[in-house]
């Protein structure tokens, strides 16, 4: 039976504000607590003015090790200062530069890294990290892993209230994710110029609110690191010949914070050199 067209309500005759109600056209309230990600941009774009705590931060990247401790970094060490708590770094495509972190607020015995045999272990670990109390944060890298398995990793956050970053390829962004925000992460090319910027552009593809249509332009490393960078990176392409048309695809940053990780059994790392030669040689690659 049909009611009668007096008792119905459409939407335009609802009051454009309701106590519980959230309207799909705005952004929503977020989390119940949220970290501040240190980018006062990326915060008036996030529901709650930061990272939500207790759920799932999601962010794709075109590849590996280049914008993640750049992208999470702020907000760790506003965290690690407040409360107490180790930060769980699972399966890092490279090993944390325990100095350049150091620096930037995060203290290396605040950090605990995992580097499990396979990707079934990392999920693991992963979600075992979450369920401990004296865990503040997780970061875990997870290529592979299956909506089931991040719906997992969100409940167990949400049940303890800690911050979990899950980091995975460009190529999963069809794929239905559980997270409550999800990101991707690209560098940010300088008009004319070959070389990266040290900063990234940062595209909101999931909040609890409208669509995000442009991209948002965030800063890197400070202005004369990156001068020191690029002139180290100049120095190596005319020492191994590379001519000054060749491009450069990798961020500067990030090498100065992560270190190539070797597997068990494959033998002794070559000479690793000093920080900022090993962040020149990223560049010029």
């Amino acid at each position: 039976m049909i009611a009668p067209r007096s008792t119905l309500r459409v939407a335009l005759d609802l009051p454009s504000a309701m106590p519980g109600v959230w309207h799909a056209d705005a952004l929503g309230a977020g989390p119940q607590s949220a970290q501040p990600t240190g980018y006062a941009l990326l915060d008036a774009q996030l529901p709650g003015g930061g990272w939500p705590v207790g759920a799932m931060s999601e962010v794709l990247q075109p590849m590996v090790g280049l914008h993640e401790w750049q992208l999470v970094l702020p907000a760790l060490a506003q965290a690690v200062a407040r409360r107490v708590g180790a930060v769980v770094v699972v399966a890092p495509p490279c090993e944390p530069f325990g100095p350049a972190l150091r620096a930037q607020g995060l203290p290396a015995q605040r950090l605990c890294v995992v580097r499990p045999d396979n990707a079934k272990a990392a999920l693991w670990a992963a979600e075992q990290a979450l369920r401990c109390r004296d865990v503040l944060a997780v970061m875990a890298w997870l290529p592979q892993a299956l909506p089931a398995a991040l719906r997992r990793l969100q409940l167990a956050a949400a049940q303890q209230q800690q911050l979990l970053w899950v980091f995975r390829p460009v190529r999963a962004a069809p794929q239905a994710s559980p997270a409550l925000l999800r990101l991707q992460v690209q560098g940010l090319a300088l008009p004319g110029d070959a070389v990266l910027s040290p900063g990234m552009q940062v595209q909101i593809l999931k909040r609890r609110g409208p669509p995000l249509v442009q991209g948002l332009d965030l800063p890197g490393c400070h202005p004369r690191l990156a001068q020191v960078l690029a002139a180290q990176a100049a120095r190596r392409r005319a020492a191994q010949g590379v001519t000054g048309a060749t491009a450069v695809r990798h961020s500067a940053v990030p090498a100065l914070t992560m270190r190539p990780v070797l597997a068990p059994g494959r033998g002794a790392p070559e000479r690793r050199g000093h920080a900022l030669d090993r962040t020149a040689v990223a560049m010029v690659r």
